[in-house]
């Protein structure tokens, strides 16, 4: 019913910039929120950012500072902007939303998640 599609991922030095896109599409009635988890190896996923329809975001301590979350609400679009990358930000990174299709329920939904690596 709805599908979140990342993009964005890849390799990068330290110090280097990612960008992270995640597209929700399907019959959305209503985007309460998205935002970006991350798992890396050994460790419980973890909250990265969120932000809300209205704009107003949160982060992780970890990445506050160097990380910025932005969407686009015409096009159901939430974006990771990352900059000064560090090996500890490897990980799976993984889109989601929470959000209704029909009506006042919500519901939250995944991404297939994307492969960030952060080395040397």
């Amino acid at each position: 019913q709805v599908q979140l599609v990342e993009s964005g991922g890849g390799l990068v030095q330290p110090g280097g910039s990612l960008r992270l896109s995640c597209a929700a599409s399907g019959n959305i009635f209503s985007i309460y929120y998205m935002g970006w988890y991350r798992q890396a190896p050994g460790k419980q996923r973890e909250l990265v950012a969120t932000i809300n329809s209205g704009g107003s975001t949160n982060y992780a301590d970890s990445v506050k500072g160097r990380f910025t979350i932005s969407r686009d609400n015409a096009k159901n679009t939430v974006f990771l902007q990352m900059n000064s990358l560090k090996p500890e930000d490897t990980a799976v990174y993984y889109c989601n939303a929470f959000l209704s299709i029909a009506g006042p329920a919500r519901n939250n939904y995944w991404g297939q998640g994307t492969q960030v690596t952060v080395s040397s």
